[in-house]
């Protein structure tokens, strides 16, 4: 039961978000177009519920010529693509904003596992052990608010799975409220190599 009025919750918050920020998604595209060459919109293969696969859409914060298909942290030096509109964006995550299309469209949800790269077979191998490819990926999740891009794999896929055990309109609401206190702080974003 809790799937379809997760559904449905998803589905009224996606459309308030576009309506009421539709003002600031104009700007941000705006900014994009006037500050870098190429579209102001990113689209990238993801894996959605079920392993599908899904053209995820971010506002674009790397030069074109970028590598695409490689997680930003793995890039040898990720600032040299960054463009510097697209460091504001990333740091307020902002450009994740394009979401809420997906999120109304029903690729995604707003609290669920972040997608994953369409090529990141060991993070999507880790999460089918703990069950967390079955749903929606979110806009944020459990191991956004547990340390983002800074946690390994497999300790990313456990708090995924640890999601996928607990959800809940409550659990959602907490983690929405935490992933509040992690944007505003940028807390776990990460723009290279691990060590």
């Amino acid at each position: 039961m809790y799937r379809y009025v997760k559904r449905l919750i998803d589905i009224l918050l996606a459309s308030m978000g576009l309506i009421l920020l539709s003002p600031v998604l104009l700007l941000l595209w705006m900014a994009v177009r006037l500050t870098s060459p190429g579209p102001a919109i990113f689209k990238q293969k993801r894996i959605g519920k079920d392993k599908t696969i899904f053209q995820m859409a971010k506002f674009r914060s790397m030069r074109i010529d970028t590598p695409s298909e490689i997680p930003t942290h793995l890039l040898q030096d990720p600032y040299a693509y960054i463009t510097p509109i697209g460091r504001f964006l990333r740091k307020s995550s902002l450009d994740e904003l394009p979401q809420l299309w997906n999120i109304f469209k029903g690729d995604m949800s707003i609290v669920g596992p972040r997608p994953a790269l369409w090529n990141q077979d060991d993070l999507v191998a880790e999460r089918d052990r703990w069950g967390a490819n079955a749903i929606r990926p979110g806009l944020t999740g459990l191991a956004q608010i547990r340390g983002r891009d800074e946690l390994p794999i497999p300790e990313k896929a456990a708090y995924d799975g640890e999601y996928y055990r607990k959800m809940g309109v409550w659990f959602d609401c907490q983690i929405l409220w935490q992933t509040i206190k992690v944007v505003l702080f940028g807390s776990g974003v990460r723009e290279g190599r691990r060590k």
